[in-house]
């Protein structure tokens, strides 16, 4: 089986064609050709076909090979032109390579002929990688900087949402049942729930979530997470599991990949609206060198792949270039929000993994999630539960400089039967801890806060009192940074923006193991 390789012969003489092919065939070369001796024959070939070469004779009966050479770039074709003519002079020769020609041979001697083919289509591979990595940089960059505004914005967002879902929390809870008051504060907190898990889906897309990883098997992952989401997506659609055989551990955070997970396999459902097949599927990969300088986003390695297609109605070239960007859809307005696939975006890449999307019109689409894989056994996963709000005792120190959700959170605290000291930020904090030291049951402090961070607060506070219970808040991943060892060390994190509900649970958490210590 010969080299596939698609010319295009601009050529009056059959026979001079003939010839041509005879020496790419002898070459090792399976050509696949047309002759065209016209601009209009040219014309409706280039139309028709994607050439890898193009070789054309100069001089034909009312047609030049400049002409050729002209109307096959303004299609905007890259293929490796090669002029072989036999009346080509030197000067000719040199203006038509300015032209954007590759080379040119004489008829009457051909032996320059494959190196030269083997020559240009070689640099023509390399001309597209430059291409793609261009455009890939271009890509990362655009994607960059959307991160970074959508990044920052939900960051600010976390704050004043939370505010307002403490507050409706509170509101439900201290209305009667079965009023409008009640129903209307149920409403907003609902809506300050949506509008939380949009903001967490923004901190997705620009690797600004706040990651809580571990070492799981995927295959046990997507059984759990298939258990529910077969209910979702309906039993018009075929849901088939492929597990890979023994496959390797990842570090991730299982509750940020089920999320991957399930924006991609609703996308799939919405995309077979008269039926169709969903195959998710998991395998370890080895990503080599040549992988990697075909596929401009990889790294070499060893990942775990977690698979998801579809038998849908696919995406075209240009749509799936658009595909992971925020608030990009193709769904009809109010269908949805844009940033399923960016999010799915934004998870794998902050999980130093990558992701590839493959799909045709009329023929599906497929998504490739490679994950890096991780040695050790894997870990449990605990359980989420929405539970009933818990009440305590005692005085807490509260460190937040915004002061919306400052409020809300010492009016939470209050609510539930605890003594709460608010503090603007943490210089402030640590004095007031001084005066109260003996006192405080516990400390809360924002990660982020101006003159004295988190971190820093909690390190003189321990200072005066070794020993004393804390919780760190955040919901952005830059600021947890600053905190990695202490949270390897089993000190909570409580992420924004967060209600009434999780508030106890982790403060109830923290002093019962307090009392247990």
């Amino acid at each position: 089986m010969g080299i596939p390789l698609r010319v295009l012969l601009i050529e009056d003489s059959e026979d001079d064609a003939w010839i041509i092919v005879r020496e790419l065939k002898r070459a090792g070369y399976e050509v696949d050709f047309q002759r065209a001796d016209s601009a209009t024959a040219l014309q409706a070939t280039l139309s028709a076909h994607g050439w890898d070469l193009v070789i054309s004779d100069f001089s034909m009966p009312g047609f030049s090979g400049t002409d050729a050479l002209k109307l096959v770039r303004s299609t905007g074709s890259d293929a490796p032109f090669i002029f072989v003519s036999g009346t080509m002079g030197e000067d000719v020769a040199v203006a038509a390579l300015k032209d954007g020609a590759q080379d040119y041979l004489i008829k009457t001697n051909l032996k320059r002929l494959v190196p030269a083919v083997q020559r240009e289509l070689r640099e023509a591979q390399e001309r597209r990688q430059r291409k793609s990595l261009e455009q890939h940089v271009h890509q990362l960059q655009k994607f960059e900087a959307i991160g970074r505004l959508a990044g920052g914005i939900a960051h600010d967002f976390n704050n004043a949402i939370g505010a307002i879902l403490g507050w409706a929390e509170m509101g439900f809870e201290e209305t009667s049942q079965e009023t409008r008051f009640r129903d209307r504060f149920q409403k907003i907190r609902d809506q300050a729930k949506w509008a939380g898990r949009l903001t967490s889906q923004l901190l997705a897309y620009a690797r600004r979530q706040v990651l809580q990883p571990k070492k799981i098997n995927l295959n046990a992952l997507v059984e759990e997470s298939m258990n529910l989401l077969r209910r979702i997506i309906g039993e018009q659609i075929e849901v088939r599991v492929v597990p890979g055989a023994n496959l390797n551990i990842t570090l991730a955070d299982p509750i940020q990949v089920e999320q991957a997970l399930m924006n991609l396999c609703l996308n799939a459902r919405d995309a077979m609206p008269n039926g169709g097949a969903l195959i998710i599927e998991t395998r370890n990969v080895d990503i080599g060198e040549e992988y990697c300088r075909q596929h401009a986003y990889a790294r070499p390695g060893n990942y775990v792949m977690l698979s998801v297609s579809d038998t849908g109605v696919g995406m075209d070239c240009a749509t799936l270039e658009h595909v992971f960007e925020p608030f990009f859809t193709t769904k009809e307005m109010g269908k949805g929000t844009g940033l399923g696939l960016a999010t799915v975006y934004g998870v794998v890449k902050q999980h130093e993994g990558f992701i590839y999307a493959y799909s045709e019109p009329g023929n599906g689409t497929i998504f490739h999630l490679y994950f890096p894989t991780a040695g050790g056994a894997p870990q449990p996963t605990e359980t989420r539960r929405e539970d009933q709000s818990r009440r305590g005792t005692g005085t807490i120190l509260l460190a937040d400089d915004h002061q919306g959700l400052r409020e809300s959170a010492t009016e939470m605290l209050e609510s539930l039967g605890y003594r709460v000291i608010p503090a603007t930020n943490g210089i402030e904090a640590v004095q007031l801890f001084q005066a109260q030291a003996d006192q405080i049951c516990l400390v809360i402090l924002d990660v982020m806060m101006p003159g004295l961070s988190g971190p820093d607060t909690y390190t003189k506070i321990s200072a005066i009192r070794p020993g004393i219970g804390v919780i760190f808040a955040s919901g952005y991943s830059a600021e947890v940074a600053p905190l990695q060892a202490a949270l390897g060390n089993g000190i909570p994190l409580l992420q924004k923006p967060y209600g009434l509900v999780a508030l106890s649970q982790m403060v109830c958490s923290v002093l019962e193991q307090k009392s247990l210590a």
